[in-house]
């Protein structure tokens, strides 16, 4: 009959047992980095997975202009034009839009009486208008011209243009609406 004698290995052989256990079957683990764990100034742009940092990731004035690849950029409106003031209408006497922007429709009423109708509430805004000619050629004769809201629209202007002699007169005309 044999004997069996028990085997109890090393504390060597015990880690050697682990890491070939561990190497045979894989193994992986995740490094967790917070800020906590960072030192000042050592995150460099090549640590940072693409569109993970965010405006509110960075302190005011972080990022200065060199920084910012500006043949990447889009053109900006003006401050003006970004802000509303994108409604306009050039007209001609007949009262067809000739050009314009933020227009509906554009309509001859009655002799020198016309209304725009823009794609928004323009009661709070700012209307300015001129007689003046829809294209390069000569500007049109002495006349007058007077705006203000039209009753029946939120979105409308209502034109009246008159004649030199204060008479109602079809003209051509440029409208702004500044809101």
């Amino acid at each position: 009959m044999t004997r069996f004698r028990r085997f109890i290995p090393s504390p060597a052989m015990a880690v050697a047992l682990l890491a070939l256990f561990m190497a045979m079957g894989g193994s992986a683990y995740a490094l967790v980095v917070t800020s906590g764990t960072i030192k000042n100034n050592t995150i460099r742009s090549a640590d940072v997975r693409n569109g993970a940092l965010l405006g509110k990731d960075m302190r005011k004035d972080g990022v200065g202009g060199g920084a910012i690849k500006e043949s990447t950029l889009a053109t900006v409106p003006g401050a003006l034009v970004a802000h509303g003031s994108a409604r306009f209408s050039v007209v001609n006497a007949g009262g067809q839009q000739v050009r314009g922007r933020g227009t509906t429709s554009v309509a001859r009423t009655a002799e020198g009486r016309y209304q725009a109708i823009f794609d928004a509430d323009v009661r709070g805004c700012g209307y300015y208008a001129t007689v003046g000619g829809p294209t390069a050629a000569a500007p049109p004769d002495n006349g007058q011209i007077t705006v203000s809201s039209l009753a029946s629209n939120v979105n409308g202007v209502d034109i009246r243009t008159t004649g030199a002699g204060g008479n109602d007169a079809n003209k051509p005309f440029h409208l702004v609406v500044l809101c």
